[in-house]
């Protein structure tokens, strides 16, 4: 029975976080300019906020890749958790969302990368695209709707280290958006196979915890078939040790939390871990 209900959960917040946004791959080292909508629609509260973040990043020429992303992911600490930020679909037309006023786990993830590369509001604009979507065609078709998309897919700006961090890591191969053998997640795009690698709970100890750094994404593997992971966020180094810091959909956080990382992983089925490319700087 407990087995039962953990995978209840899982699933739950597989399709909560997971199918909803898009993840990330390799900006070319040519900074190519992506071509933006004629009009976007920013709330106020948001293009104050993303004028603020990548003024202080302008202010700030010394900080490191680590560094940014730890500044710019604390500054959205307490942002309430909104589901399905995302609107498009195989018969919905894709828009470019930009709404720091609710976050899901993946757009959380989306924003902090794409303010990390970013000196003004349009470079955070067109970072936004080269983060969420494949060689920055807003599309549905073109979204990376899955975590190991951003190590995987054209234009990487991730590099999946997993197998690099721990000798006990685990590979399987996933039919990604493959729920049942009849039935997919998301009928508008295709199923692909993927060889995946997780780190399981039982090998995550203090001398890995170690390795980590600031800035590290990690993905929590699911087990379920046709998913990677069922919820992500970033590692932070902080001074009280590493946290686990993301946009949490459980009913006592429903916002952007710091969890223990050690304990979070525990709890886990397993991990996966990408890194950030210098090159996406």
């Amino acid at each position: 029975m407990q087995k039962l209900i953990f995978f209840i959960i899982i699933f739950a917040l597989s399709i909560e976080c997971r199918f909803q946004e898009p993840i990330i791959a390799t900006m070319s080292q040519e900074k190519t300019q992506v071509t933006l909508p004629d009009t976007i629609n920013i709330d106020a509260y948001t293009l104050h906020k993303i004028n603020t973040i990548t003024q202080d990043i302008s202010n700030n020429k010394t900080l490191s890749q680590n560094e940014k992303i730890s500044l710019i992911s604390a500054k959205f600490l307490g942002a309430p958790y909104q589901k399905n930020m995302l609107n498009g679909s195989g018969t919905t037309p894709e828009t470019l969302i930009v709404d720091f006023r609710g976050l899901d786990c993946i757009t959380y993830l989306d924003y902090v990368l794409a303010l990390h590369m970013s000196h003004s509001e349009n470079d955070f604009l067109q970072n936004i695209v080269k983060v969420r979507y494949i060689n920055g065609d807003i599309h549905f078709y073109s979204r990376r709707h899955f975590f190991t998309d951003w190590a995987n897919r054209e234009d990487r700006i991730a590099e999946d280290i997993t197998t690099q961090l721990s000798t006990k890591a685990l590979k399987t191969v996933k039919l990604l958006n493959q729920k049942t053998k009849t039935q997919k997640y998301l009928s508008d795009i295709p199923v692909v196979s993927r060889s995946i690698a997780y780190i399981p709970s039982s090998a995550i100890d203090h001398t890995l915890i170690s390795t980590l750094q600031s800035g590290d994404l990690i993905g929590i593997y699911t087990p379920l078939p046709g998913l990677d992971v069922s919820h992500v966020g970033f590692v932070i180094i902080t001074e009280q040790g590493p946290v686990f810091r993301h946009a949490s959909s459980t009913k006592y956080n429903q916002s952007v939390v710091d969890s223990p990382l050690m304990p979070y992983l525990l709890s886990s089925p397993g991990i996966i871990v990408l890194r950030m490319k210098s090159s996406a700087l």
